[in-house]
């Protein structure tokens, strides 16, 4: 396996982006997977670090299967994933309810993770994304645009593993991207890592502590 666990492959995301310590970046993770990963690179580059909340839209009968994302940016960012929408028979209405079950899911997780904690502004400045990994691009996608949103000076994205033409496709979106393994035969995400056991809402907590303001890091 390349990585260890999360952690692990954050070190080593961390070392391949050490080049931007010097530029005040800020570091935004997709939770609840991307949060150990992000914690490894905000702490190497003395940054502060926050969430992108975005969510799978899963077709109704296959939830597992995305027809699309959601990313809460102040305005709601959604990205269709039209060839499946399609194979799904999937209608509009469908579509909608299915986006605002995944939309009152981010409000939760607004509201367990960051109570009335401010957002780290990212305008003017330099934003990494961090996951702990990409599989279809969807959430990505859908987080990256909604950060641009944003209006950062330069956006990054940074993971430690993805599909080779999923890293092709995202290119366009970003400033900057950053993959320690590429694999044109992928898989899942998980095939990548000898622990990619489930980050519990607990462990996000815990690691936003870290990064609340004011904190010192440990």
């Amino acid at each position: 396996m390349p990585f260890v666990d999360r952690s692990d492959a954050g070190r080593r995301l961390a070392a391949a982006l050490a080049a931007y310590r010097d530029q005040r970046p800020i570091v935004l993770a997709l939770p609840r997977g991307g949060v150990p990963v992000a914690a490894e690179v905000a702490a190497a580059l003395a940054a502060p670090m926050d969430l992108v909340l975005v969510r799978k839209i899963g077709v109704p009968s296959q939830p597992e299967l995305a027809m699309g994302a959601v990313a809460d940016g102040g305005v709601a960012i959604t990205v269709r994933n039209e060839r499946v929408i399609r194979l799904a028979e999937v209608d509009d209405s469908e579509f909608a309810a299915a986006r605002d079950r995944e939309l009152r899911e981010i409000e939760r997780r607004r509201q367990r993770y960051l109570g009335s904690r401010a957002a780290v502004p990212v305008e003017g400045r330099t934003a990494i994304v961090v996951d702990d990994g990409v599989a279809t691009g969807a959430t990505t996608r859908a987080a990256l645009r909604a950060v641009r949103a944003r209006r950062p000076k330069s956006l990054v994205l940074a993971v430690p593993v993805a599909p080779t033409d999923t890293l092709l496709s995202l290119r366009a979106e970003v400033d900057d991207l950053v993959c320690l393994e590429d694999y044109d035969s992928f898989g899942a995400i998980g095939f990548y890592y000898g622990d990619f056991r489930q980050v519990s809402d607990d462990e996000v907590l815990a690691i936003l502590a870290r990064f609340a303001p004011g904190a010192q890091l440990a």
